[in-house]
């Protein structure tokens, strides 16, 4: 490592985007990467798709039971 850098010629903010989105990775366990993968694979849609579909219906479970008395 150098002990001093050269930014005389340098951009400030060059690659700032105040839009950008920035999404996590979500890792899955294996056990269930496996399960879902195949029921992807059998319903011919990527995982992705598939998981997002869980995950909204679950929430909308979620709050269906939240808003019950």
């Amino acid at each position: 490592m150098k002990t001093e850098y050269d930014f005389s010629k340098g951009a400030r903010g060059k690659f700032y985007h105040p839009d950008a989105v920035l999404s996590f990775p979500v890792y899955l366990e294996p056990d269930v990467n496996d399960f879902m993968d195949k029921l992807a694979e059998e319903q011919d849609i990527d995982i992705q798709q598939l998981v997002n579909e869980w995950l909204r219906v679950n929430i909308k479970l979620l709050q269906s039971v939240q808003r019950s008395p």
